[in-house]
């Protein structure tokens, strides 16, 4: 019996996998049918007549059914061939082959099919073409049927293809570039370190904000953080504020946004960076070999460029941590037209996280006093990306930056109160056109205006003295560069720029009463010319340029400076090459660093211009020897270096001993070398880093005259790693630094009182040093998606995990009894760090 139901089961099953066999091939005859088959059926079930030579559609097949929707089907068949249906009448039909076609395809490269963006795509024979957007997509209408298209790309093959194998259904085809190898290629770039960070042939460092992957300690690609993580960079106060490119102090930096030189690069007095990264797509740094297209920065160049291409679909973002919070956009309004924008508040008044908490002791952390502090800050940035026509493209710019504070101290055992009020804003915007005049000629204009002011007020001796500081910049700036490429391997450069810069300090103070209100300007006209030169093999990359500078200040100089500018790259071989880069510099705006009567801490700084005479023009000469060795996933490089730049003041460098308010005139000297090791694979990246520099001042007027640079650090070495799994990123770093230099009271004798009001006896200058600086920090993201392109990524990060202390600074003043007090700033302590991000 149990036979019996088992067989009439099994021939039940057979029956019903009979049928649904058939019905499977019935539905894959009618998914793929011939077209004549197709065309008969609808003049039956319509009662039309199409009329068409057979060999029109011999051998066309379609994956389309008849159904009653005779226009429906007529489409869909336009848009999956290239035959064209003409309606005669009501019950007729013609059926011609397309003249034109309409195209598209997404170009990748056959590597890792990474999207090709901006690949050129020509219609050949035609005045037809079109560049790939950001996803490597292109499309183009009306192209001739029987047409042949080339694609082009640096560092890939040319692609030949008919236009007839990419009509315009959807999906569009996907073509693969070939990569174009030769001998040497690898000597271009070098990818290190992280994700996202390249070294150039001309010894720039360019880093990709988006494609960046991680570092020890942070979770967001900060920027002024992120180049630290290279040799010769430091923050000697861990600040983002007070960048120390080869043992240059933080003014000497040039800064640029979209071409817009900044006045104010910090948050938080300098903890933070005060650009947010989500929408900086490039950074380029520059330690030496500048372009003669940039003047200012005898130190460094930190310059910053938003995303310039216009997207075809919405793209933005939002997140926060436990300092604050941010969103961006990216909106396309037309094909040729969007803007872009970004907003970031803190959440510091309103939140009190632990972050802040260490954040806000490692800038009030004097001793035997009661605090209380609100502070918050801002940036908004907002970009019009306008492209004019396929050679044309206009750009506006607009940046907005703000700190704001209020402070309160009070001594435990005198009751004396201080307030303190800060509000520091930094206004600019640009505005840039490009042209592509033709295949060998561009020109581009760069205009901007920027603002920064500094408004701090100090309420001391319990209300007894009122102390105002105001300190504002404003300068205007319009640069013209054109660019002339006779071949492939040669590129000229030549332009103009004009910038004024006036700045006002005005001081007031009550007791005892003091009032002082100075305006400076200057002027600055710049010609610059260089050639690139690089051979066909890329073996050698020469970089020879001149920027011929004069500067005016209406009062008092006019001076005439020219700078030599040179970057060379040799390959020796394969894996191995040297390179040389050499620089003439100067600028005209200096920082003022009274930091023993600078009660607000790092950030209030004054900003001042050149005189001639109680402070000269800064000028620095550099010259670099280097030899780097890559192969495949390792490299190793090392550079010697030589500074030099006059010009200083004691009053521009922060001396906080008895040379603090002389303003005596010299300069400084750097020699040193830097030393990189690394280890990259597509799962982790483990480096090692060391830097040697012997930084000294030589100040006639001092004795003795030549004596250790404030920022003097002898030695500074760095051992880091990141680990990829799977959506998981690690990174764990060391970093190391000898202790910098400071002036100890005389033992003897170290009040002097035969002057009124007493005064410290010191020793000679920086002639002690602060104990050695030891950090470790950690990081660790994960990325997953939350839905179809909406991605999510959540971060967690600890700076000083072993929660050591480290001495930055220490200084010492005088109390109202003419004893001696020791002040000393500790670096931040263990401080953790969250964040969470959404992107689509």
């Amino acid at each position: 019996m149990a036979n019996k139901i088992l067989n009439k089961i099994l021939v039940c099953l057979s029956i019903v996998c009979f049928i649904f066999s058939l019905k499977t091939q019935a539905q894959e005859s009618t998914s793929n049918t011939e077209l004549t088959v197709l065309l008969q059926q609808l003049e039956t079930i319509h009662s039309v007549k199409f009329s068409y030579v057979d060999e029109y559609i011999r051998g066309i097949r379609v994956n389309v059914q008849a159904t009653k929707n005779l226009e429906a089907v007529i489409e869909k068949i336009e848009a999956k061939t290239q035959l064209h249906f003409e309606k005669l009448s009501k019950r007729y039909y013609a059926i011609s082959l397309n003249k034109t076609l309409d195209i598209c395809a997404t170009v990748l490269d056959n590597f890792k099919q990474n999207t090709v963006n901006g690949a050129t795509v020509e219609v050949l024979s035609s005045g037809l073409g079109t560049v790939t957007d950001e996803n490597g997509y292109f499309s183009l209408k009306s192209v001739p049927k029987d047409a042949v298209l080339r694609i082009t790309f640096v560092g890939f093959k040319n692609l030949i293809i008919a236009a007839s194998e990419l009509t315009g259904q959807q999906p569009c085809k996907i073509l693969l570039l070939a990569q174009y190898y030769q001998q040497l290629e690898e000597v271009v770039v070098y990818e290190f370190l992280t994700k996202g960070l390249i070294k150039q042939t001309d010894g720039s460092i360019e880093m990709n904000n988006e494609e960046f992957g991680i570092l020890p300690g942070l979770i967001e690609p900060d920027v002024l953080q992120t180049v630290q993580a290279l040799p010769g960079i430091k923050s000697i106060d861990e600040t983002v504020s007070d960048i120390n490119i080869r043992g240059g102090s933080n003014d000497q930096n040039l800064i640029l946004w979209e071409g817009i030189k900044m006045y104010q690069s910090g948050h938080f007095f300098g903890l933070i960076s005060a650009f947010n990264p989500y929408l900086t797509d490039n950074v380029t740094l520059i330690k030496n070999g500048t372009s003669s297209q940039y003047g200012d920065g005898v130190s460094g160049i930190i310059d910053m460029r938003t995303k310039d291409d216009i997207a075809n679909r919405f793209l933005g973002g939002a997140g926060f941590n436990l300092i604050g919070g941010d969103a961006y956009a990216h909106i396309p309004l037309k094909e040729n037209v969007a803007v872009q924008f970004s907003a970031r508040r803190s959440i510091t008044d309103l939140v009190n996280t632990p972050t802040y908490k260490n954040f806000f002791t490692r800038v009030f952390n004097e001793n035997e006093v009661a605090q209380d502090g609100n502070f918050f800050f801002y940036d908004i940035t907002g970009k019009l990306l306008y492209d004019i026509n396929e050679e044309h493209k206009w750009r506006f710019s607009f940046i907005n930056i703000n700190n704001l504070l209020d402070y309160s101290e009070r001594e435990m055992n005198s009751e004396e109160t201080t307030q303190s009020t800060l509000d520091q804003t930094n206004l600019s915007s640009g505005t840039n056109l490009k042209s592509d005049w033709s295949e060998n000629f561009a020109s581009e204009i760069n205009a901007y205006y920027t603002r920064y002011n500094l408004e701090a007020q100090n309420i001391g001796m319990n209300a007894q003295q009122v102390l105002l500081q105001h300190n504002e910049v404003e300068e205007s700036s319009v640069k013209l560069k054109t660019i002339y490429k006779p071949t492939t391997q040669l590129n000229w450069l030549n332009g103009y720029q004009f910038t004024e810069t006036g700045i006002s300090n005005r001081t007031n103070v009550s007791q005892p009463p003091f009032q002082s209100n100075v305006r400076n300007v200057v002027r600055s006209h710049a010609v610059f010319s260089e050639i690139d030169y690089e051979t066909e093999n890329q073996k050698l990359f020469l970089r020879g340029g001149l920027r011929f500078n004069l500067l005016q200040n209406p009062d008092t100089f006019e001076e005439f400076i020219l700078e030599p500018r040179l970057s060379i790259n040799y390959a020796l071989t394969r894996e191995l090459k040297v390179q040389a880069l050499g620089e003439f510099k100067s600028q005209a705006t200096n920082q003022i660093l009274d930091l023993e009567q600078n009660f607000l801490g790092i950030e209030k700084r004054r900003w001042i211009v050149s005189d001639g005479t109680t402070l000269p023009i800064t000028k620095s000469k550099q010259g670099s020897l280097g030899l780097n060795y890559d192969s495949e996933n390792f490299f190793v490089g090392a550079e010697a270096f030589y500074k030099e730049v006059d010009g200083i003041s004691t009053s521009t460098q922060g001396f906080q001993n008895q040379d603090q308010f002389n303003g005596e005139i010299g300069k400084y000297e750097v020699k040193g070398m830097e030393f990189l090791i690394n280890q990259k694979t597509d799962i982790y990246s483990v480096w090692a880093s060391y830097t040697y520099n012997i930084n000294d001042y030589n100040f006639t007027d001092v004795v003795p005259s030549k004596f250790p640079n404030n920022l003097d650090i002898k030695h500074t070495l760095t051992f880091a790693g990141t680990y990829t799994l799977n959506a998981f990123k690690f990174s764990l770093g060391l970093n190391y630094h000898t202790g910098r230099p400071f002036t100890q009271p005389d033992s003897d004798e170290p009040v002097d009182t035969t002057f009124f009001p007493n005064r410290i006896n010191y020793n000679e200058p920086n002639s002690s040093r602060l104990p050695e600086y030891l950090r470790a920090d950690a990081s660790a993201i994960y990325n997953f998606e939350i839905k179809e392109n909406l991605k999510a990524t959540a971060g967690v990060s600890v700076l000083n995990f072993t929660d050591r202390k480290n001495t930055i600074n220490t200084y010492y003043q005088l109390n109202g009894q003419s004893e001696i007090e020791t002040i000393s700033t500790t670096s931040l302590g263990l401080t953790p760090n969250l964040s969470f991000r959404i992107r689509f």
